[in-house]
């Protein structure tokens, strides 16, 4: 067996490996007598058909299977042992590739060509200007923080009088023309009413200042603006049905509750944080600004990252790709798509392969290495991230560690999680060695950079 590359040129390459039936009749025969204990041919106990039948029914098969095997192996073991930097698969030669008979020939020689990566040098120092953006944490920020740690706190009245976003409850009926209640009509008991979400602002206004036991009269359809979801959920019909509906109802207030915002009490300050960590509203704003400032560190990272890769393509220039044998390989991978994708797609791929290749570099130069440890960890910063949407910022680590286990179950998830891993090692390794252009940004300002 010999394996040998030769250079096309500076980003291809031809692979050949020659074969003698020695290398491959030994795992051949073996196949064969495998298939003979197994063979189930009229005529013959198992075990028991002679291996010239065998030979004749399965040999070209076993024989291009095993050669396949052998081959596959000795050609991604080439170029693992050498160091070939490939871009994606080798693929056959279809220009110098020899006409293969596996029923006539003994020896064979296979051609492939290889796409190789170009040779380039992505270097990054401290003579090396990068903007970094650190979003501001403003005084409304903490507010809204603030405000729904207390709504969430918060809980219902019952109250006398309707005032705007109180709730109410009470029975509702349908009325015929005269406006009296309609005999086998539509009631509903404990029905459920916003007035503050009616589309409709005379229909609201009639609920102005209600109380309990009063009578009103109102029409669900011109309320809702004929919306059916709502009020078939109203109603308790089904959708369909709503059309029919289009009349005025009664209501008999039962209920008057509001909404009441909590104050910020020290019970709150434990909720959010844990016992005694924090016992002042100061203490308390100052603790929300820091944890949303850290939760904007990521989002920093990921632009840094943007402006590095925007930096070092632009440093390094336009890199040299075998574009024929490339288009062949996207072709391969998107079948279903066909040429005019292929086209229509090479220049983003070309640019998407070109980052990919600066990262690989960055990534080996900086000796970024991403442990078990590293990706539990972002799994459960992940986890945390989502809790804190909804203000529970201090979750049990039990809980965390549930979560962010689940997450480790899904393979998608865990690839995912392990190129954030390999980011932030990345951007924390870039910060230190460049020097950073720090800029303060507001929200808006920083969305915008991304439109």
């Amino acid at each position: 067996m010999n394996v040998s590359l030769q250079n096309i040129d500076k980003v291809s390459a031809l692979l050949t490996v020659k074969l003698e039936k020695a290398d491959y009749q030994e795992q051949v025969d073996k196949s064969l007598k495998t298939f003979r204990q197994k063979a189930n041919v009229p005529g013959f106990r198992p075990g028991m058909v002679p291996m010239g039948l065998v030979k004749k029914m399965y040999g070209k098969a076993v024989k291009a299977e095993e050669i396949n095997k052998i081959l596959s192996e000795k050609v991604y073991g080439y170029i693992k042992e050498n160091q070939v930097n490939i871009l994606g698969e080798p693929l056959p030669n279809e220009d110098k590739q020899p006409e293969i008979d596996f029923d006539t020939m003994d020896e064979f020689d296979f051609l492939f060509d290889i796409a190789l990566a170009p040779e380039f040098k992505a270097e990054l120092s401290d003579k090396d200007t990068v903007d970094y953006y650190t979003i501001d944490v403003t005084d409304e920020m903490v507010d809204q923080q603030v405000k729904s740690y207390t709504q969430r706190a918060g809980k219902y009245d019952k109250v006398d009088e309707y005032q705007d976003k109180d709730m109410l409850k009470g029975l509702i009926a349908e009325l015929d023309e005269e406006g009296n209640t309609k005999e086998g009509g539509i009631q509903v008991e404990g029905a459920v009413l916003m007035p503050a979400y009616m589309k409709n602002d005379d229909q609201k206004a009639i609920f102005n200042g209600c109380k309990v036991n009063d009578v009103l009269v109102f029409n669900p359809n011109t309320a809702y603006d004929g919306h059916e979801t709502e009020i078939a959920s109203l109603l308790k019909i089904e959708k369909e049905a709503v059309a029919n509906y289009t009349g005025n109802f009664s209501f008999q207030v039962e209920e008057v509750t509001r909404f009441v915002e909590a104050e910020l009490s020290q019970e709150i300050f434990d909720q959010v944080y844990g016992e005694g960590a924090v016992k002042t509203e100061e203490e308390f704003r100052a603790k929300i600004k820091e944890s949303i400032a850290e939760q904007f560190v990521a989002d920093s990272d990921y632009k840094f990252l943007l402006d590095v890769r925007d930096f070092l393509m632009n440093k390094i220039g336009k890199l040299e790709f075998p574009e024929a044998l490339l288009k062949r390989i996207m072709l391969l991978n998107h079948q279903d798509k066909g040429a005019d994708f292929v086209e229509e797609n090479y220049e983003k791929s070309i640019e998407e392969l070109t980052w990919h290749l600066i990262k690989e570099q960055l990534v080996k130069e900086n000796e970024i290495k991403v442990e078990q440890e590293d990706i539990v960890n972002i799994a459960r910063e992940a986890t945390k991230a989502q809790f804190a949407q909804y203000g529970m910022l201090n979750v049990p680590e039990d809980l965390l560690n549930n979560y962010a286990q689940e997450m480790l179950k899904k393979k998608e998830s865990v690839e995912g999680l392990v190129n954030r891993a390999v980011e932030a090692k990345l951007a924390t390794a870039l910060k230190a060695k460049t020097t950073l252009n720090n800029k303060t940004v507001s929200m808006e300002e920083f969305n915008k950079m991304f439109q």
